[in-house]
């Protein structure tokens, strides 16, 4: 399965090959100006992921798909909500259990994972933050009609755009030394989306975050 194999590539780049790339980008060390604006950009998507949610989350059950390095989650939690925080690779997972602060820990169960692995459960909202966006229409649409199946709110996710400049500097990043790079992006429209989607959910675009070489289009799935 096309999900399948690109699950086996992320896992092996997060968890194998750029992990301390990621823990980088992730904290407050110093980084390359072409990074700098990627952790401005993600800084900004979270903050526009995060203002679609409730400002008091507590009693809320909250899927953080892909957490990485838990920054999110942490956000989450501390809002109040009892984060179940899932990545494919260990190594990430490792790093958001240590950086979370201690006093959340008893709101945020960590898994590493399938994010759409129904033993998760149910959930009032779902936050997939650049977690799909290495995955073909006909993935990204399966994953969305599972994750919304067992989510009473909104699932909010982020893809990564079809525009002339995100493409031309995707092929600019084939230029940077081969450990750097990570699974190649498919870009998408969401009208294209929305067809795959059916009339099994309604899709509405959100914000699009723009920063150097960070493009991603926030988008929101409900029933």
């Amino acid at each position: 399965m096309t999900y399948d194999r690109t699950l086996t590539r992320v896992e092996t780049y997060f968890d194998k090959t750029a992990t301390r790339t990621w823990e980088r980008l992730t904290s407050d060390a110093p980084v390359s100006r072409i990074r700098e604006t990627v952790r401005r950009g993600r800084d900004e998507m979270r903050a526009h992921l995060l203002s679609r949610l409730p400002t008091d989350l507590r009693g809320a059950r909250i899927l953080d798909a892909g957490c990485g390095a838990g920054q999110l989650t942490a956000e989450l939690a501390a809002h109040g909500a009892d984060v179940v925080a899932i990545d494919i690779s260990p190594s990430l997972v490792d790093i958001a259990r240590q950086r979370l602060p201690i006093d959340l820990a008893g709101r945020v169960t960590f898994q590493t994972g399938d994010m759409l692995s129904e033993s998760l459960g149910h959930f009032d909202h779902v936050v997939a933050m650049d977690s799909l966006i290495y995955y073909v229409r006909t993935d990204i649409a399966r994953a969305l009609t599972a994750l919304n199946s067992r989510t009473s709110g909104s699932v909010l996710f982020t893809v990564a755009p079809r525009t002339p400049l995100l493409m031309a500097m995707w092929r600019m990043g084939q230029l940077f030394p081969k450990a750097d790079r990570s699974p190649v992006m498919v870009p998408h429209a969401p009208a294209t989306l929305s067809r795959a989607l059916g009339d099994t959910a309604k899709l509405t675009t959100l914000e699009r975050v723009s920063s150097g070489f960070y493009i991603s289009q926030a988008m929101e799935v409900r029933t």
